[in-house]
């Protein structure tokens, strides 16, 4: 950022540390790459685990986003399975939102976010195919922080 003669250069990135308190939206905008910028997370903030022993056996990992690389064991048709992924960074009050990002049939699960608590939250994966599937798949998180005042 240029402050000399207190100008301000918005083509110029900013480092901020600390917080940003915001009365209106703040948003991501521009020409060429900077249209594809984004809000979120920058690398080296996530983290990747691998679920052990099924499906319903808990995870820690403590990052505000990563993955989540769940067991291969038979998940029946119409069968869910949820499991807890304990994570120091997440309040009771936060939105963790997540995703099936890859590996598996597509469109044969629905992933949701059904509990959340300090210092875990808990993800359901459920088989919406005809059949039993036994795929190790791939679920992304991100941790919107949240507030109840």
């Amino acid at each position: 950022m240029n402050t000399a003669g207190g100008s301000f250069n918005p083509h110029e990135g900013i480092d901020i540390e600390g917080s940003i308190t915001s009365l209106g939206a703040i948003t991501s905008s521009g020409s060429g790459s900077a249209t594809t910028a984004g809000i979120g997370y920058t690398a080296g903030a996530g983290g990747v685990v691998t679920q052990l022993t099924d499906k319903s056996t808990a995870v820690t990992l403590n990052r505000l986003t990563g993955a989540v690389t769940m067991n291969n064991a038979a998940l029946a048709a119409a069968a869910e399975a949820s499991f807890t992924v304990n994570n120091s960074m997440v309040a009771a009050t936060d939105c963790p939102v997540v995703a099936h990002a890859s590996a598996g049939t597509a469109g044969s699960y629905l992933v949701g976010c059904t509990a959340v608590a300090a210092g875990s939250f808990q993800i359901t994966v459920s088989n919406v195919s005809a059949g039993s599937l036994s795929e190790a798949i791939v679920i992304r998180f991100l941790v919107l922080k949240g507030t109840s005042t």
